[in-house]
């Protein structure tokens, strides 16, 4: 009986330490990925290494979380318990699937729930300004149609087959430009169905094209990997340069002489909606030339 009752103590003795060292870890695990998260100071390195490895360094930390979870379920009956019987047993597998539990719902929460503020995480820098390194100047971020002109045609190949995705950073002052380029299906898109960000683009189609042979309708098929949910989305390609846009001018047709109101709603890419009224064309115009959503509040 004395060898149980000093076999006990070592073991609760063990188990305390175990939770409290387990706890540690978890903790420390966190402050250092978010040490090594605050090291990237560019929004593009930043933005690679959170969606590389953040989901990763969550599932250490609720591993070990986990763990401490069941040195803390060994501890349960310390005072009354101090012999060993088939309790003992019992409490050690009870404390083997409650660990296994939390790490379990954990994984399934960091796969399936956690991506939708992941996502939101990853817009936000991607789309976030950029300064010019050489200058200090604020670039802007050119349109899927504008950016053409800038990639060369191996990129713009990768582009159209939606395994790479380039965005261009133009500092309209000097001309200079920052090409960031991003994996095309590294981040899913929000299903309309279950509402998790977890559907992807499973094929690409063109089903219409100009008389000379180039795409005109590209016609993308997703899937859910949650729900299992489908959907299909034509994009039209765009044959213009970006000289086409830049000397492109406002079009108004019609008369405007009974015109009320003008109103304009914009919404970001990171889902920020504004709305804005205006009495004349000439004011909406205006508004639109010097319009930059960041300077909102």
């Amino acid at each position: 009986m004395e060898g149980a009752a000093a076999f006990m103590a070592t073991w609760y003795m063990a188990m305390k330490v175990g939770a409290i060292v387990s706890v540690a870890m978890a903790i420390t695990v966190f402050l250092v990925y978010r040490l090594l998260v605050s090291t990237k100071t560019d929004p593009k390195q930043k933005y690679d290494y959170i969606n590389a490895c953040e989901i990763k360094w969550l599932k250490r930390t609720f591993l070990f979380l986990g763990i401490a979870c069941a040195f803390a379920i060994n501890l349960y009956g310390a005072e009354n318990y101090n012999t060993l019987g088939l309790w003992f047993f019992v409490r050690l597998f009870i404390s083997i699937c409650a660990a296994t539990l939390v790490a379990y719902v954990a994984a399934l929460m960091l796969d399936y729930y956690y991506p939708t503020s992941l996502n939101f995480k990853l817009r936000k820098l991607r789309y976030a300004p950029r300064i010019n390194a050489k200058t200090g100047n604020k670039m802007r971020l050119l349109s899927e149609d504008e950016e053409d002109v800038h990639l060369d045609e191996g990129r713009q190949a990768e582009e159209n087959i939606f395994s790479i995705d380039y965005d261009v950073w133009l500092d309209e002052k000097t001309g200079d430009v920052k090409i960031e380029k991003y994996q095309g299906h590294l981040v899913a898109l929000q299903c309309n169905n279950c509402g998790f960000y977890t559907m992807k683009v499973q094929r690409e189609e063109i089903v219409d094209r100009h008389e000379d042979g180039s795409p005109k309708e590209l016609l993308k098929h997703y899937k859910c990997s949650y729900c299992q949910n489908l959907r299909a989305t034509a994009f039209v390609v765009s044959r213009k340069e970006a000289d086409d846009y830049k000397n492109q001018k406002p079009n108004t047709r019609g008369n405007t002489k009974n015109l009320e109101a003008i109103k304009i709603e914009l919404v970001s890419t990171l889902g920020r909606r504004k709305s804005f009224e205006f009495s004349s064309v000439t004011g909406a115009q205006k508004f639109l030339n010097e319009f930059d959503f960041d300077k909102l509040a």
